[in-house]
């Protein structure tokens, strides 16, 4: 069995709100939108669909985590977009440089250098 991750869809309450962080800030590519859905691309083809609906965010649900190449530029650009950060870059003990931060729904994005080697024990 082939098994690939195909789409990543997060509910939102604006898809105005959330394509100024997904799309201005990450540089997603917007390939549709149609009423309360819109389609992003990642530079990898990896697509995430924002569904715009009554959305819940927890600590406890699935992050989505992004490999960015100006780690410090980007953070900054999502705080100033309206998104908030939980965790400054920083690099961890295994070796990636991240940062944690929340869409303007409260959902946990982490973003992670592109260029950061994990260390594995």
């Amino acid at each position: 069995m082939s098994v690939g991750l195909h789409r990543l869809i997060i509910s939102v309450s604006s898809i105005d709100a959330a394509l100024v962080l997904y799309r201005g800030v990450l540089g997603l590519g917007l390939t549709g939108r149609s009423g309360e859905l819109a389609w992003l691309r990642a530079d990898d083809g990896t697509e995430l669909m924002l569904h715009e609906r009554p959305a819940a965010a927890s600590e406890a649900a699935v992050a989505v985590a992004f490999a960015i190449d100006d780690l410090e530029g980007t953070v900054a650009r999502w705080e100033a977009a309206g998104g908030t950060v939980i965790d400054a870059p920083i690099t961890q003990p295994w070796g990636e440089r991240m940062a944690v931060v929340r869409d303007a729904d409260g959902h946990v994005v982490c973003l992670n250098a592109r260029d950061a080697e994990i260390v594995a024990d």
